[in-house]
C-alpha cells in the first residue's frame, strides 16, 4: 500500500477530515464537537472518534467525575495534518473563487458553444 492510499484510508469520508479540523483548534468535548458539526448524528460522531482513536491520530481523556467528561484532542501524529489541511482550505478557495469567475463570465456572455 502506498502512502497516498494510507492517508486515504485514516482520512476516509467527510467527518473524520471535519473533527480534525475542529480538533486543530483544541482540545475539545464530544458536546462542542457535536455541536461544531451540526448535521452529524451521536453514534457517527462516536464510531469515527473511535476509529481515529485507533488509528493514533486522536486521543481521548476520560474524567472520572460525577457528571461524565470526556476530552478529545489530536496526537503528534494528528497534529501533523495541518499542512495538508492547509492545502486542501488553499485549493477549495481557489477553486471556489475560479468557478465564481466562470460562473460571473458564463451570466454575463452567455455559455460557450
Amino acid at each position: 500500500m502506498n502512502p497516498v492510499e494510507v492517508t486515504l484510508l485514516v482520512l476516509e469520508g467527510r467527518w473524520k477530515i471535519l473533527i480534525i479540523q475542529e480538533l486543530l483548534r483544541g482540545v475539545r468535548r464530544f458536546s462542542e464537537l457535536k455541536r461544531a458539526l451540526n448535521k452529524i448524528t451521536h453514534k457517527i460522531l462516536t464510531q469515527k472518534l473511535r476509529e481515529l482513536e485507533k488509528d493514533g491520530v486522536v486521543y481521548r481523556v476520560a474524567y472520572p467525575e460525577v457528571s461524565p467528561r470526556v476530552d478529545y484532542a489530536l496526537t503528534p501524529s494528528g497534529q501533523a495534518m495541518l499542512p495538508v489541511l492547509g492545502a486542501m482550505h488553499d485549493w477549495g478557495t481557489q477553486y471556489l473563487n475560479e468557478k465564481s469567475e466562470s460562473n460571473a463570465l458564463v451570466e454575463k456572455n452567455g455559455p460557450a458553444v
